[in-house]
């Protein structure tokens, strides 16, 4: 396996100490397929214990590393450094109040989220076993079931940039999964939630969040279903 000598920018912040962000930059020796997450790792452990970062289970499941590498929002653990090298430039994801280095505040991202009520919402009596759906019904939303949360569509977004009481693309693509869930009867509510200024409708369809996504989530077709429900007044289409 190659080695590769690898330059790295990062973008510090200590609210304790600094006044505002700055650059700081390490060089790492490391193999071309590590993962980013690799090379914050050897700094972290080797050159500097004060760089901050957040992750989890390293696998591209939990969503917690997502960050803006050489410019793109992406997972930590997903990207390889043969797909950035020579050079390694990394920041907090953009639009959420920075804690300290590459951790971010998600509150407010996640305050959007519990908006669009995303479980399943159904006042019938339960069934004695499980609430059936046929493999068509479950298709229909299929692709939105993939969102881990990582915020990396919502924080790509310039509508989300330019305002950042709009609601944001992760937290359509939850209210999605459950729009066009056959079982669930909460539909009105949140298509209501979303028919606002700040709702759907903030939706430029800049495709930013589709890049994103390391789900590969087509968030703008999910975006324009909902408002075609609203615009239709139903989910039949």
């Amino acid at each position: 396996m190659s080695k590769v000598h690898l330059k790295v920018r990062i973008l510090r912040f200590n609210p304790e100490t600094d006044k505002k962000p700055h650059w700081k930059e390490y060089e790492v020796e490391t193999e071309e397929n590590a993962q980013v997450l690799d090379v914050l790792h050897q700094i972290k452990w080797y050159q500097d214990g004060t760089l901050t970062l957040r992750r989890s289970c390293a696998h591209g499941i939990c969503g917690s590393d997502a960050m803006v590498i050489n410019g793109r929002n992406r997972l930590a653990c997903k990207t390889l450094v043969k797909d950035v090298a020579p050079r390694l430039t990394v920041e907090p994801i953009r639009g959420l109040p920075v804690i300290k280095d590459l951790v971010v505040d998600m509150e407010p991202f996640f305050a959007k989220y519990r908006e669009v009520m995303p479980w399943l919402i159904n006042t019938t009596k339960p069934p004695e076993h499980e609430r059936l759906q046929s493999p068509e019904d479950r298709a229909r939303f299929d692709d939105t079931t993939k969102c881990i949360l990582c915020a990396a569509c919502t924080t790509s977004c310039p509508s989300f940039w330019a305002n950042g009481r709009y609601i944001g693309p992760a937290a359509i693509v939850q209210a999605h999964r459950w729009i066009f869930d056959s079982r669930d009867q909460a539909t009105a509510e949140r298509l209501q939630i979303l028919n606002d200024r700040f709702g759907v409708w903030s939706c430029r369809t800049a495709f930013n969040c589709v890049e994103a996504c390391p789900r590969e989530i087509n968030i703008t077709k999910a975006i324009g279903e909902v408002k075609k429900a609203l615009l239709y007044g139903t989910t039949e289409f």
